[in-house]
């Protein structure tokens, strides 16, 4: 369970990360009186300081950090403290090479970036977990902290010789003998075949195609040695400050990290998240990784760590945030179970490789118009605060989505390199969203019972566990909904007889998967009532009770979709109105209800425990009806029967 509420006690956690260290001394008090001025009432501190910390190997420079928490607690400011343990100093590398990772190539990744360490080098952990000891034997009892931040965006590959030594001692944990791992790589294959544990190397650049298995456990390995970093300064924290929650922020579905499996090593789940302002979906994409964050979250509250008050800069063209969207987005992010809404960063850089990166203070200083709009932004989220944090949202449908599956489908040999999995699990996300159905996410060995709909948008990879659960979600009443090319593979990317696990054939009422026909970029799949696109399936059925066929071409008049009881399968990705209607009819039929009926395109409503918010992401002003009468906490007007939003206008609505 979450343990952000005991830091937020009551109020939304409003700030970001502030780096003190890139200005002068005196700037600092200058940012505690524009903090103040803002509603600032949290920063991370520290995240990338370590060579100021430690400026030579075992040398301590606390002072400045010293000044810097009396400062913020003196303003009653709280401190989330990170270990500076992401960005290695220069003399580090210089000294202990071994530290740095290796590409597949073998090339060496220097210091000059950031991420520049080996998650397996035993120097590095050694220094990593130094400093941490003595920031939390120092800081440990200060007031001004609140909550312990490891590390950053946990992200680094190694495929160096420090590597291959962890990789082999993980396999050897995991399968115990050689006969066992040749098992389950397939090695019998291209003559693969390993008899000595040595002679086992990470995924290194090749000739031709790499063992999809030992490519696909060698991302698992990857996420459980970034989890031994975590864990090992985690656990150094913890026994200094136990009543002190810790976290680290993830990335948006991000690939290397198995987040099911970090999130039960956390107290508090966290999320950097970066929407495209220019993308017209990218009030969607937010509402997906906000939805998969609080469901990592248990449902509880999460924080929202990073997000950019302007534009970032490391797109190909980035594009300021209009008026207005920076506040529509946190505040969704707040009807979606966030009790933190922070920035990255507080005040803009002036060098360095984030200089043209956003901050609550931007370039343009006090009277620019981001920090303006900040000002704002923080005085609603302390009005709405005691009103909102730590209540639920309820959700009667679940997505699922599984790394494994993720990592074993996008094997180099695949029928579609067109197929992108995240871009599949965008697609059914959006539409449920369009038909106005909240939707937590969920591992498919979850328990699945409180839900009415259960979507499946594409798993490659289901293990046997997997399976039965699905299978008696159904039987126990529940509807299912599920994507194509899902099932085919086993926990080790072993094909499944029929290509498709024969339990959910005679699931969906499919008794042949004749061939997949995938579809080239561009081209579609005529259906009866719709096009699909991206996929298709030479399927015959057997037992289905509904079946919705392909009209024209290879596969004319056989079933596009079928249905078997409450079991669906979707063999092609219709395109997204047509997509959009299908999930809003088969949630009809399960008895899921959209948040408000009649909603206007681009208008999106949630219900956070009593509160109800709605937005509209159109530029044009919308009336939303709105039964009943209520108060508008961020106006504190009454509203009678409907709303009218200006563009990206908010509405937090109180019976």
């Amino acid at each position: 369970m979450s343990r952000l509420d005991e830091v937020t006690r009551g109020r939304i956690l409003f700030g970001g990360d502030y780096n003190p260290e890139q200005w002068p001394e005196e700037t600092w008090h200058e940012d505690v009186r524009l903090m103040r001025d803002a509603g600032v009432n949290s920063v991370t501190l520290g995240v990338f300081s370590w060579a100021k910390l430690e400026p030579r190997p075992g040398a301590r420079e606390f002072g400045w950090l010293d000044r810097l928490m009396d400062l913020m607690h003196e303003n009653g400011i709280g401190v989330v403290l990170a270990t500076p343990t992401s960005s290695p100093p220069p003399w580090m590398g210089r000294l202990h090479p071994e530290t740095l990772p290796r590409d597949e190539d073998g090339r060496t990744e220097w210091w000059g970036g950031r991420q520049h360490f080996s998650h397996s080098s035993a120097v590095y952990r050694r220094y990593a977990a130094a400093i941490t000891e003595d920031l939390a034997a120092r800081y440990g009892g200060h007031p001004a902290l609140t909550m312990w931040h490891i590390n950053n965006e946990y992200c680094t590959f190694d495929w160096g010789d420090e590597a291959a030594g962890t990789f082999r001692r993980w396999l050897q944990d995991k399968y115990g003998t050689l006969e066992a791992l040749n098992a389950a790589w397939g090695t019998a294959f291209w003559s693969q075949g390993y008899g000595d544990w040595d002679e086992i190397l990470p995924p290194r650049r090749a000739h031709y195609m790499k063992n999809p298995t030992q490519v696909l456990d060698f991302r698992r390995y990857t996420s459980d040695m970034l989890l031994e970093c975590y864990a090992a300064e985690r656990d150094i924290v913890r026994r200094h400050t136990p009543h002190l929650p810790v976290t680290t922020n993830f990335m948006p579905m991000w690939v290397g990290q198995d987040a099911w499996k970090w999130v039960t090593e956390e107290d508090v789940v966290s999320v950097d998240l970066y929407p495209d302002p220019r993308d017209p979906f990218g009030a969607q994409n937010g509402a997906l990784v906000q939805d998969m964050t609080r469901s990592q979250a248990g449902g509880g509250p999460w924080m929202l760590m990073e997000q950019a008050a302007g534009p970032v800069n490391w797109r190909g063209v980035n594009h300021p945030k209009a008026r207005g969207l920076n506040r529509l987005w946190s505040l969704q992010a707040v009807a979606r179970g966030a009790d933190a809404v922070c920035y990255f960063q507080w005040r803009q850089s002036r060098q360095g490789a984030e200089k043209f990166h956003s901050g609550m203070v931007s370039h343009a200083g006090e009277a620019g118009r981001i920090f303006q709009e900040i000002k704002g932004l923080g005085a609603e989220l302390a009005g709405i605060g005691p009103e909102v944090t730590g209540s639920p949202i309820a959700a009667d449908v679940a997505v699922l989505h599984e790394w494994n599956a993720w990592w074993a489908g996008a094997q180099e040999g695949r029928p579609s390199s067109e197929v992108d999995y995240p871009q599949v699990v965008r697609a059914w996300h959006r539409a449920l969203w369009e038909a106005h159905v909240t939707t937590d996410f969920a591992h498919p060995e979850h328990d699945l019972s409180a839900y009415r709909l259960v979507v499946v948008p594409q798993l490659y990879l289901l293990t046997d566990a997997a399976i039965d659960n699905l299978l008696s979600y159904v039987r126990g009443g529940g509807t299912l909904v599920c994507g194509f090319l899902t099932g085919v593979a086993d926990e080790d990317d072993r094909v499944r007889p029929g290509g498709m696990d024969a339990r959910l054939r005679e699931l969906f009422g499919i008794r042949t998967l004749h061939e997949w026909w995938p579809l080239e970029a561009g081209e579609s799949a005529g259906c009866d009532g719709f096009v699909g696109t991206l996929w298709s399936e030479e399927l015959e059925a057997e037992g289905a009770d509904q079946v919705i066929p392909y009209k024209g071409g290879e596969l004319d008049g056989l079933p596009a979709v079928l249905r078997k009881g409450r079991a669906w399968y979707v063999s092609t990705l219709p395109e997204p109105p047509a997509l959009r209607d299908l999930v809003a009819d088969v949630a009809a039929g399960a008895g899921v209800r959209p948040v408000l009926d009649g909603l206007p395109a681009q208008v999106e409503a949630v219900r956070r425990g009593d509160l109800l918010f709605v937005f509209n992401h159109g530029r044009e002003t919308v009336t939303v009806e709105v039964p009943g009468t209520h108060r508008d906490l961020l106006t504190g007007e009454q509203v009678a029967g409907a709303v009218e939003l200006e563009r990206y206008g908010a509405a937090v609505l109180a019976r």
